[in-house]
């Protein structure tokens, strides 16, 4: 066997493999806001048409947008405290529906609303959207609807954790629940991409172990003991760092309906009202 040509094939080989490494890398950093962001961009229907008593109500960013949300008061009562509810990164708000729902029957009123570029809104999402978005929920319960932040809880579902993190940070509210925090974003994609450099790639780093650990307020972490999308140890490691109480619901999975409206999420939220 001819050795030159041997070695010239490996060349090729090495060449061609590195090219494609090269061209992968380059798309993944071009549109991994797309793998990042699963919105579904449908225009959702009249709130009262999902959540008996809700109204539509409409959030102006400081970035000149306007965000679509619904806001349910319990029935017949005044709430004990509000819920300022951050959803993942798929879906829309009406996915959350049930959850909103199970609240207010609870006592509790509501705020459910979309992010940039999911439910019809406009923009695009990104970390730093994604905290003017939330900022815009927030002005809209202590501006408009003068609710105390002693009255006012944050829920975050996933990524939404990392959003309602920071935003604790610089507003602190009655109390936090976490349901499937991730340790940060490269930290989860390094587990959905083990084969890619996730970490030196991602514009979006949402670091929600780190911010934890500043938090000064009552914490709850929700996590599945089966969940298939953010490793169970990663939620663990969260509630570590903000000294949070663990709730863990064995063999429940990311999207189950015990992690979306389950009477163990249900309860979680209620601990965290003042008494």
């Amino acid at each position: 066997m001819d050795v030159t040509l041997t070695r010239t094939a490996v060349v090729r080989v090495v060449l061609v493999a590195v090219v494609l490494v090269v061209l992968l890398t380059a798309a993944l950093w071009a549109l991994q806001r797309r793998l990042i962001y699963l919105p579904d961009t449908t225009p959702v229907p009249a709130a009262a048409s999902v959540l008996p008593g809700a109204e539509d109500v409409r959030l102006r960013t400081a970035d000149g947008l306007e965000l679509g949300a619904w806001y349910v008061r319990p029935p017949g009562r005044e709430p004990t405290a509000t819920v300022l509810v951050a959803g993942g990164n798929g879906g829309n708000r009406a996915g959350r529906a049930p959850l909103a729902a199970k609240l207010a029957q609870a006592g509790l009123a509501v705020l459910v609303f979309d992010y940039r570029g999911y439910g019809g809104n406009p923009g695009d999402p990104s970390e730093d959207a994604l905290a003017l978005d939330v900022r815009a929920a927030h002005r809209f319960l202590t501006e408009e609807r003068r609710i105390p932040p002693g009255l006012l809880i944050f829920y975050g579902e996933s990524l939404g954790c990392a959003v309602v993190t920071e935003l604790a940070l610089e507003h602190p509210p009655a109390g936090l629940l976490l349901r499937s925090p991730f340790v940060d974003l490269p930290a989860v994609g390094a587990e959905i991409y083990p084969y890619l450099p996730v970490r030196l790639l991602l514009r979006d780093r949402f670091p929600v172990k780190e911010e934890a650990a500043r938090l000064r307020v009552p914490v709850v972490v929700v996590v599945g003991g089966r969940d298939s999308i953010v490793p169970p140890a990663q939620s663990r490691e969260v509630a570590a760092a903000a000294s949070a109480r663990l709730v863990e619901i064995p063999g429940a999975d990311h999207n189950d309906p015990v992690l979306l409206e389950g009477r163990e999420l249900v309860e979680a939220v209620l601990a965290l009202v003042p008494r």
